[in-house]
């Protein structure tokens, strides 16, 4: 007996199904450079995104000597925040890079959805971007086309940056914007002087971007149009664009400040560099720990250092280990959360915490006086508990009755550290914001016809006042003078009484 069921045809380009070490799922994509797979590390027993050069790229020898270039210098960004390459080779006359698959969708797909960003998650997802770009910059290597197509968010919240390097390849050998995919989006975003000569480009051109990419997460509009790309840049030379604060109330006026420095026309009036534009958003105080768009159980906190990131896999890790080695404790822990609010809160703990003075204290208290401790400051987040005598004491993050707390607890600590570093920076800060505003006036003054208008009233207005002055002192001021050089002195003798004496 026969069948005649259709066969599938291989998911991979050309029809392949494996290339090298990886194995093709299924069809991701495709743009400028060539198609994106989703494809199996056979080797790692791992995912990957398996991007496969287009054939009219394969026929330029220059421009595939700089995609492995580029591709190798794009594996040194070794960032949590940045997509990992794991390897660039050909096979079957077929060139093609291998990075980290990211299971989530782009930020621009999320403004698409969205529009305008809450504050807090705009500055999250942008100082995730600037941390990775900072290492990136250390080593010389500039991204290029930041924007929001090329900033992912996994399904747990974690920001990803993709493309380095491999955008400034395409740049070099394809600088006319018209070609078919090549370039599309990126003039909405890139600096003037990358548009001009993009080979002459350094970190403050990402810096440009990014605030770009920030203005569109804040306001769900572009600073800059135009019918065609010719007109955006020129748009962007002129440095005009209508204040976010303006499209979006709740933008606060320092953080517009930030971006009119950020989207200064010339580089040498933004941040030095990224280090800068992150300390600033970070004074600010505004960042959410999480996006609030993501709705996921074991969701990304951005916290200090020594925080979890990870918070539900740490605490399932651990939670196994306390098992182990406790005899069960996180099973008991576990079926004394599901037995009810009441006899949780009637659960006694020993716990083990610093006091006030500085010295260990051991005290025996219920569930919820521990859960009110934590919301009050009066323990921090290394004390330890156990629940029967024979238990090693542990974190109070492991245990599943005080995880949220303890992940509140952090969240306050470090906006209480951003707090302390806000008032260092607060004096340079306020300097700095007063020569803004008046630059922010005299671009708003001058800009356009009315600008000029109103320049040649306000000169009109200055000469005018100093040709007045000029003949009220000719006509008036000079005699008046001579007047008071004239008049004698009331106490000065006159020469009658002088003689009579």
């Amino acid at each position: 007996m026969s069948t005649n069921a259709p066969v599938s045809e291989p998911p991979g380009p050309d029809g392949r199904s494996e290339l090298g070490d990886f194995r093709f799922v299924r069809k991701l994509g495709q743009g400028g450079m060539g198609e994106v797979f989703l494809a199996h590390q056979m080797s790692l027993d791992r995912p990957a995104a398996v991007k496969v050069l287009a054939k009219h790229l394969v026929a330029k020898p220059d421009f595939v000597k700089r995609f492995y270039r580029e591709a190798r210098a794009m594996a040194k960004v070794d960032h949590p925040h940045a997509v990992r390459v794991f390897a660039v080779d050909e096979a079957e006359g077929v060139h093609y890079v291998a990075m980290e698959f990211v299971d989530g969708q782009s930020m621009q797909k999320w403004c698409d959805k969205l529009g305008a960003l809450p504050v807090g998650d705009a500055i999250h997802v942008i100082l995730r971007c600037a941390e990775a770009l900072e290492q990136a910059h250390r080593i010389n290597m500039v991204h290029r086309d930041i924007k929001p197509d090329n900033i992912m968010v996994t399904s747990r919240g974690v920001v990803k940056l993709s493309d380095f390097g491999l955008a400034k390849a395409l740049d070099d050998d394809d600088m006319q914007m018209t070609q078919s995919g090549t370039g599309l989006g990126t003039p909405y975003y890139m600096a003037p002087e990358q548009a001009r000569n993009a080979k002459h480009v350094d970190g403050r051109s990402d810096i440009y971007a990014l605030g770009v990419t920030l203005y569109h997460f804040l306001t769900g509009k572009l600073p800059f149009t135009g019918s065609s790309a010719i007109e955006v840049i020129k748009n962007k030379e002129l440095g005009r664009f209508t204040n976010a604060r303006k499209l979006n109330p709740s933008v606060p006026e320092k953080l517009d400040l930030i971006l009119d420095k950020m989207m200064a026309v010339k580089p040498e009036q933004r941040f030095k560099d990224m280090s800068e534009v992150i300390q600033h958003l970070r004074g600010l105080g505004l960042e959410n720990p999480s996006l609030s768009f993501i709705d996921a159980p074991d969701k990304f906190v951005a916290a200090g250092s020594g925080a979890p990131k990870k918070a539900a896999a740490a605490s399932s890790a651990v939670s196994k280990a306390a098992a182990s080695t406790a005899g069960g404790t996180a099973k008991a822990a576990s079926s004394t959360t599901n037995t009810g609010s009441t006899a949780a809160a009637t659960v006694m703990w020993t716990v083990e915490c610093i006091n006030a003075q500085g010295r260990k204290q051991v005290l025996n208290w219920s569930t919820q006086q521990i859960l009110q401790a934590l919301r009050m400051g009066a323990i921090d987040n290394r004390a330890k508990a156990k629940r029967r005598p024979n238990d090693p004491l542990l974190p109070l993050a492991q245990f599943p009755e005080f995880e949220k707390a303890v992940q509140s607890l952090l969240i306050k600590q470090r906006a209480e550290g951003s707090n302390r570093q806000a008032k260092v920076l607060l004096d340079s800060f306020q300097r700095q914001e007063r020569w803004w505003k008046i630059k922010r006036k005299l671009r708003d003054m001058f800009s356009g016809a009315l600008g000029l208008l109103s320049f040649g009233i306000y000169l009109a207005i200055v000469v005018g006042i100093l040709y007045g002055a000029y003949w009220g002192w000719t006509n008036y001021g000079r005699e008046y003078v001579d007047k008071l050089r004239a008049a004698p002195s009331p106490s000065a003798p006159t020469e009658a009484a002088t003689n009579t004496k």
